[in-house]
């Protein structure tokens, strides 16, 4: 058996090389290649069913993206010590790849395939998200699956004015735009990513340069194919279809689906009804045999049908679906502080879409744990979106979030994090939690437009506020197009794009766009981008009737957060043995304490809704680290009596030794009653040990001295003392 390898090798343009190799590896998927670059490597693998099931009128194709654990040499956490389900990480990788295949698969293709790219080296320098879609077309490419491709994904950055192609780790740190982006030779297919409040003209330049690095790695999978014999593809027939049938259709159902679509009806289940009510008149002239044979095409053509007289009706007559012309938002209200417990919250809603968001301020100790194969260490904004069936008047099971709901989030959470505060205006690890209660288009960017509002609610002071807008396009074969602002969720069903952009008044923050169509040029993409700042900026307007700046304080019952910065070697005794002294003192207080050491430094966060505590809480803190001086008085606490004298607890954590012939100037015999455990005293540091570090402490001196009182502290009398 042969283990040669075919490799193709092509350079990045600035002397780095990336490698695609098939043969050696995996051989008996339809497809398999490792990617490689620096010592990053990707192994990718499809296989597609060469039978359908049943029934099936669509693409069932799912993408799994996971990073080994030992392809950066680390054991996973956990008790079972072994890769488990995708972090959300891994999930969201696996998203960017999906929807950069998925529209390249032909319509009529409905096997089920599954692509899985792993991670099987790392390289810390390397991010191999960026990697990921290269490998996954490169493996269909080379098989015999159908595809419309190849497509390739490359992350594009700014660094000081300049675009990078898959830069390095530590140049995407310094980036003021970081997307990825993906495309086939003629088009783009699907862009993702952030960016620090920048221009319309500047983002659509990333995406120019990605696109000719781009075309650079299809050709390099073009001549892969080429290399390993030019495999044809598969002959396939997934749909039966009735031409006549199609015709019949159209004829007898256009006009009425034309109507509702121009009827400018804004009530979502209603129009659904309507259309309803359309297909049940035709199908109601078919018996139950004829039905049972024709029904999956009836559906699908009558879907045509409506795809295409929404369409027509929005070329020909400017006329949406709700009514609405082509640059129009949908009505908004906006109310703040609706949830009187909260730390903040606030309702947004845009038409029939609607987002109740809260915000959680928590210390270091809630931060979120990240323990990926590439990453690890913590995060300190966690956004959450959550999509119930109500939303959308369906009875579903709650499993918990889904692909779906987890890349939602991610597109608000990066959206946001561009206008949180700096750490030292805002110390708190911050939780924003959306829960769609109504949904007709553009969910995540209502949860945006709701999680600057329930920020500002908080008192967290933001740089600028943020929204968010969902752009469409419908586009027909003579090159006719309309952009769409706020689209609907029928519009991005049956339309050509889906191109959500946030952003502050400065510039924008994040998008996300997926296209249907190939051959999109960058004049319709400019415009779609310019069309959407202005509606991004009259929702703004809208939210900020609201609440026009932040709070000028946070809420009541908000946990105000102190920060201490001690010297490192007093950590341990702030912690105590076992953590006993830092649990004593979050107790005592009532507050909650976190130390770590930074840069040769001990920082502590105190953390109560308090402010009595938080304070006692330093005062504690200050104890501890203070370094006593031989002559200062200090009031302590009696620790401990003994027959010699007392222990004496002068400073948090330190113990001194009041002998007994230190309390009074009179002489005392006995120990017994002169002090209870617990006991307040006044005392002075008269003496340190330089050998054992021990305290001396003295009480007499600080009393008036007896004229009759020998010098040697000699007693002229027998008196016990209280304290």
């Amino acid at each position: 058996m042969s283990n040669k390898a075919i490799i193709k090798e092509f350079d990045l343009g600035d002397g780095r090389k990336i490698t695609i190799e098939t043969g050696r590896l995996a051989k008996q998927a339809d497809g398999s290649v490792v990617v490689r670059m620096g010592d990053a490597m990707l192994l990718a693998t499809v296989v597609s069913n060469v039978e359908i099931k049943e029934g099936t009128d669509f693409l069932p194709l799912s993408v799994d993206y996971q990073e080994k654990f030992a392809s950066v040499g680390r054991f996973p956490g956990g008790f079972l010590k072994r890769e488990g389900r995708m972090s959300e990480y891994e999930i969201l990788i696996s998203r960017l790849v999906d929807r950069a295949l998925r529209p390249m698969f032909p319509d009529n293709y409905h096997a089920d395939t599954q692509v899985m790219i792993s991670l099987i080296s790392g390289d810390p320098r390397v991010q191999p998200d960026a990697l990921a879609g290269l490998a996954a077309s490169a493996a269909i490419t080379i098989s015999d699956i159908p595809f419309n491709g190849p497509i390739s994904e490359v992350r594009i950055a700014r660094v000081e004015g300049k675009m990078l192609v898959n830069p390095y780790t530590e140049d995407i740190e310094k980036a003021d735009l970081d997307l990825i982006v993906a495309g086939s030779m003629d088009s783009i297919v699907m862009v993702e990513g952030e960016m620090k409040e920048v221009t319309e003209e500047v983002m659509l330049e990333a995406i120019k340069a990605a696109h000719e690095a781009i075309k650079i790695q299809c050709q390099a999978q073009l001549e892969l194919r080429e290399l390993c014999g030019n495999k044809p593809k598969r002959e396939y027939e997934h749909e039966v279809n009735d031409e006549e049938l199609r015709k019949d259709i159209r004829a007898a159902v256009y006009d009425k689906v034309y109507a509702v679509a121009k009827s400018a009806n804004p009530n979502k289940q209603q129009r659904k009804e309507n259309f309803k009510a359309i297909l049940e008149e035709y199908v109601s002239k078919f018996s139950e045999e004829e039905l049972e044979e024709k029904s999956a095409m009836i559906k699908r053509y009558f879907h045509d049908v409506e795809s295409e007289a929404m369409r027509n009706c929005i070329l020909d007559e400017g006329i949406r679906l709700d009514g609405r012309k082509t640059t129009d938002i949908r009505p908004i209200w906006a109310e703040v502080d609706y949830l009187p417990s909260t730390h903040g919250s606030a309702i947004f809603t845009r038409g029939e879409t609607q987002s109740l968001t809260t915000v959680t301020l928590g210390s270091k100790l809630d931060e979120q744990m990240i323990d990926v194969a590439m990453r690890e260490g913590s995060s300190k904004f966690l956004l959450q979106y959550n999509f119930p069936a109500f939303s959308t008047g369906e009875v579903k099971p709650n499993r918990g979030p889904a692909r779906r709901e987890i890349g939602h989030g991610n597109l608000a959470m990066r959206s946001l994090k561009v206008i949180l505060p700096n750490e030292n205006d805002c110390p708190y690890t911050i939780r924003v939690v959306s829960d769609i209660l109504e949904s007709n288009g553009s969910s995540s960017m209502a949860t945006v437009c709701a999680g600057t509002l329930a920020l500002m609610d908080s008192g967290v002071k933001i740089t600028r506020p943020a929204s968010g807008i969902a752009m469409g396009l419908i586009m027909d074969e003579k090159g006719r197009y309309a952009v769409l602002s706020d689209i609907l969720g029928d519009e991005d069903h049956l339309g050509d794009m889906d191109f959500k952009v946030t952003g502050t008044e400065k510039g924008i923050c994040a998008c996300q766009m997926d296209l249907k169509i190939q051959g999109l040029s960058f004049e319709i993409m400019l415009k779609a981008l310019f069309q959407a700042r202005e509606g991004r900026m009259h929702i703004l307007n809208e939210m900020l009737k609201a609440i026009p700046e932040p709070r000028a304080d946070y809420k009541p019952h908000a946990p105000r957060i102190e920060k201490m910065i001690i010297a490192k070697e007093f950590i341990g005794a702030v912690i105590g043995p076992g953590g006993k002294v830092i649990q004593e003192m979050q107790r005592e207080t009532n507050t909650t304490i976190s130390i770590e050491e930074v840069n040769n430094e001990g920082i502590i966060e105190i953390s109560s809704v308090d402010k009595a505590g938080i304070e006692a809480a330093k005062a504690k803190i200050k104890g501890i680290v203070a370094i006593p001086e031989i002559g200062e008085i200090y009031e302590g606490k009696v620790k401990n009596i003994m027959d010699f004298g007392a222990f004496i607890e002068f400073m948090p954590g330190k113990d001194g030794l009041l002998h007994i012939s230190e309390i009074t100037w009179e002489r005392l015999d006995t120990m017994k009653g002169v002090f209870t455990e617990g006991d307040l005293v006044k005392v002075k540091l008269i003496d340190v040990d330089k050998k054992t570090g021990k305290f001396r402490l003295s009480r007499k001196v600080l009393l008036p001295k007896p004229e009759n009182a020998n010098q040697d502290g000699g007693r002229p009398q027998r008196k016990q003392p209280q304290s």
